[in-house]
């Protein structure tokens, strides 16, 4: 009975399911907000390519992208990157983010490119900064209900730029895209409480999270990023168009 259903899906229909497991198997249970991604389509991008600008696409079409076929990847994921996007000469999948700088944190629209090679992060005409998947060490969360997401990249000289400090609408879209695409299902990690990540070779900074009332995000007196994401509770009325008693 199973299998004849899953004959009878459609390609598109296939995929959608294979990306939602793999989502399942990296969040459930272990991030707040996860159940209410379950329902939501993923979208093959979240940027059409006329909103990128010319001059990024040129930069990053100029990749030599290929399909990795390295044996470590399984066949489902192999069969859903093929299926994300045709097209292998466009950036596959794109999506736009806040990025909060590494000194002061101040808040800066983006779009976080993924192609099959690197992660760009772009503004307008300006590649601000491009991560190599072979040089991406790690991706930290929260457990809680916020949208963030720290990109951790080797940092061996003090010429390259540090971690990114990113928040996403779209966040477990975004990260099964980019555990597809690169195959960096096993770096995502969920933590608790505090991240630290690299401001420069030789200077760190640290991200705290926590749960409040209402969600915030500013510069503690201590110098970190304090993040506080609403109460699991209050967001579950809050999505079924409730308020709190």
């Amino acid at each position: 009975m199973v299998r004849k259903y899953i004959s009878g899906l459609s390609v598109q229909r296939k995929a959608q399911l294979l990306l939602k497991s793999q989502t399942s198997s990296m969040f459930k249970g272990k991030k707040e907000n996860y159940p209410f991604s379950v329902s939501r389509i993923f979208l093959d991008t979240r940027i059409a390519l006329e909103d990128i600008n010319t001059r990024v696409l040129q930069m990053i079409r100029h990749e030599h992208i290929k399909v990795n076929t390295d044996k470590s990847i399984c066949a489902s994921c192999l069969f859903i990157f093929l299926l994300i996007r045709s097209d292998l000469c466009s950036p596959q999948y794109s999506v736009p983010v806040v990025k909060y700088d590494r000194n002061g944190f101040r808040p800066r629209l983006r779009q976080l490119i993924f192609t099959q090679e690197a992660a760009y992060l772009a503004e307008e005409a300006k590649i601000k900064q491009r991560i190599d998947y072979s040089s991406l060490k790690g991706v930290s969360v929260s457990n809680l209900s916020d949208n963030f997401l720290i990109l951790h990249v080797t940092c061996d000289d003090s010429k390259q730029k540090g971690d990114l400090v990113l928040q996403c609408e779209h966040l477990f879209e975004a990260l099964t895209k980019l555990s597809v695409i690169a195959d960096k299902q096993k770096c995502i990690k969920v933590v608790q409480g505090s991240v630290r990540f690299d401001i420069q070779p030789g200077r760190e900074g640290f991200i705290d999270f926590k749960s409040g009332q209402e969600f915030m995000v500013y510069r503690a007196k201590n110098g970190h990023l304090m993040v506080v994401s609403l109460q699991f509770k209050r967001v579950k009325f809050i999505l079924k168009g409730q308020t709190t008693p």
